[in-house]
């Protein structure tokens, strides 16, 4: 079954960014991470990131929390689909979008997949993601987060 087309929208208030911590609490990989509800929304809320929030058919599907500033930018910090969507293309849709986003100014996407999340890690590298670089114990002790990135070429030239 084919998702309905994906629009991207920044956050209308505090329903979207609530409605988005949610789904970030009860899902993996954030339980593992020990990402509660109020950890995710003062993450969702920070200035400084970029939120977006996917809609299909007139719901919320899925969000994202993407970083314009710093060494390794774009780099995608978080991506959810929420539960309800999954299954669906959402999350292909969501990254199909994201890369738009990313391409239209710089030469590298990047993104942190965590160790005990083999699917996810499957995923990127099927849209052409490479790992860089391990990161251990990052987060937790006893997991480690994968540093991946695309490109469409060095920074110069």
């Amino acid at each position: 079954m084919s998702a309905a087309p994906l629009e991207m929208k920044a956050p209308a208030g505090a329903p979207d960014l609530e409605w988005a911590a949610g789904e970030m609490a009860a899902s993996e990989p954030w339980i593992t991470l020990r990402r509660g509800f109020e950890d995710a929304l003062r993450i969702l809320s920070d200035p400084t990131k970029e939120v977006w929030v996917g809609w299909q058919a007139g719901q919320r599907t899925g969000f994202l929390i993407l970083n314009m500033q710093g060494a390794f930018t774009p780099y995608l910090q978080t991506i959810c689909v929420a539960r309800a969507a999954r299954g669906r293309g959402t999350g292909s849709a969501m990254l199909d979008w994201l890369e738009r986003r990313a391409f239209a100014g710089a030469k590298n996407l990047f993104l942190c997949v965590s160790s005990f999340n083999p699917g996810a890690r499957r995923l990127y590298e099927r849209r052409g993601f490479e790992m860089i670089g391990t990161l251990r114990d990052y987060v937790v002790a006893g997991h480690d987060e994968i540093l991946m990135r695309k490109t469409t070429g060095p920074l110069v030239g």
